[in-house]
């Protein structure tokens, strides 16, 4: 007897639409540009998202490296996993955030990025420090194993929930007397403070047009998903791309995509293709999983739940409360923006802003999504929890996964748990309809 065997379904192919594919052929080019820095001779600065000063970096005809984007895309990839064991394998442990795991892994491995390319070392590490302890252990790894320059910028805690002028005047300090000395040597490129301008003025043109994009998870039904579509729209402008033309075409093009869904009703596109009918109106706050993204987010808008606001999307700018990069003012703008990233916000600051979501967003609900690695999002998150739903009197739901460590994704956990916040949002509902 002859047994035939079938090869495996794939999965089909994710839906994506335009500005989806925009994103990710942007990102890919910014990959090449990237691996293709030794023989361009463009020098290569380290930093990370949060107060990234990506418009001050290209003064200097740098390319930006941003460790934690990469292991996203490995996340995504499903590479990561074996990346964070090989680094356990080192020594690090498994309580370590698995973004730089994920990182020492990929280095111990040959430094191979996302694109299937080497990537060059870094010339520099421009540590623009706001709030995540993570960040400057993680270059001292760095350091150890590139001895390259290393960069300290002190962003001061907002422990207050205040931004004073001598938090303004210190920062501008450091970038006088020891940032920008030290980006003009290891490039060899004089400061133009002009040439600082313009890119600022590029990035409040960029800045503007998130903002609307975000906001307009205000309508109904939600033209966008402010978490899992979130991830896209947030890469170009919280990475290598902020201060760009680049930046500015891509966020018109995307408001045009969003501002078309509004006018035809629609919902956000997912995966799977227009999303359903509009069930659930929810607030997220924490990092998502990206090593099962697309199993993660289906669980959401299979049961026509939607994200339409989401504090992880502030990460890197908390834009939509006013700031914009101010070229009239530029070195004060960028220490500004540094001291407003959520990560430098304290947790009273985090429980203001997760309240305004839900009653501004008309959400039925706050949910948590705690990362096992991730401190700077875990801390306090189950007071914040409690303390949102007592003043919104909307209910909360906490879960919990990694960011790219597969092995701490389970699947019926997570799933088991959002049914069960969704049954408690139909039955809060169900209460007030009795009330009335």
């Amino acid at each position: 007897m002859t047994v035939i065997t079938r090869p495996k379904a794939k999965p089909a192919d994710a839906i994506k639409d335009a500005s989806m594919a925009k994103q990710k052929a942007m990102m890919a080019a910014h990959y090449d540009r990237l691996s293709d820095a030794p023989e361009t001779g463009q020098k290569v600065a380290a930093t990370f998202v949060p107060g990234n000063l990506n418009e001050l970096i290209m003064c200097f005809d740098m390319v930006n490296n941003l460790p934690e984007v990469n292991a996203i895309q490995n996340g995504l990839r499903r590479t990561s996993g074996s990346y964070v064991m090989e680094a356990e394998k080192l020594g690090h442990s498994e309580d370590v955030c698995t973004y730089v795991k994920s990182d020492i892994g990929m280095m111990a491995r040959g430094n191979i990025g996302p694109n299937g390319r080497k990537l060059p070392n870094p010339d520099v590490l421009l540590l623009s420090y706001t709030g995540c302890f993570t960040f400057m252990k993680w270059f001292e790894l760095l350091r150890r194993e590139y001895g390259c320059e290393t960069i300290m910028f002190q962003t001061p805690y907002m422990a207050d929930g205040k931004i004073t002028p001598d938090m303004i005047a210190y920062m501008v300090k450091q970038l006088k007397q020891d940032v920008i000395p030290k980006l003009e040597k290891v490039s060899g490129v004089k400061f133009d403070i002009d040439r600082l301008r313009e890119y600022l003025k590029k990035s409040a043109v960029a800045e503007d047009d998130l903002v609307k994009v975000l906001q307009s998870a205000k309508h109904k039904p939600s033209p966008i998903d402010a978490y899992f579509g979130g991830i896209y729209y947030i890469g170009p402008i919280f990475g290598a791309f902020r201060g760009t033309d680049e930046a500015i075409d891509y966020y018109r093009f995307l408001r045009e995509e969003v501002d078309q869904r509004i006018r035809e009703g629609k919902g956000p596109v997912t995966p799977d293709g227009d999303m359903g009918k509009e069930r659930y109106r929810l607030v997220v706050e924490g990092p998502p999983n990206y090593t099962n993204f697309r199993q993660f987010w289906k669980m959401f808008y299979d049961e026509g739940a939607v994200v339409v606001a989401s504090s992880y999307t502030k990460v890197g700018g908390t834009y939509d409360f006013g700031f914009r990069h101010n070229p009239d003012k530029p070195l004060e703008s960028l220490a500004e923006y540094c001291l407003n990233v959520y990560t430098n916000r304290n947790l009273p600051m985090r429980v203001d802003m997760l309240e305004n979501y839900v009653n501004e967003y008309e959400a039925d609900g706050l949910l948590i999504n705690s990362i096992k690695s991730c401190n700077s999002f875990s801390a306090g998150q189950l007071l914040m929890m409690r303390e949102v739903e007592k003043r919104t009197g909307k209910p909360a739901a906490f879960i919990e996964t990694d960011l790219v460590d597969p092995r701490y994704f389970s699947a019926a956990n997570v799933k088991n748990r959002l049914e069960s916040y969704f049954q408690m949002i139909e039955q809060k509902r169900g209460g007030l309809r009795g009330a009335a």
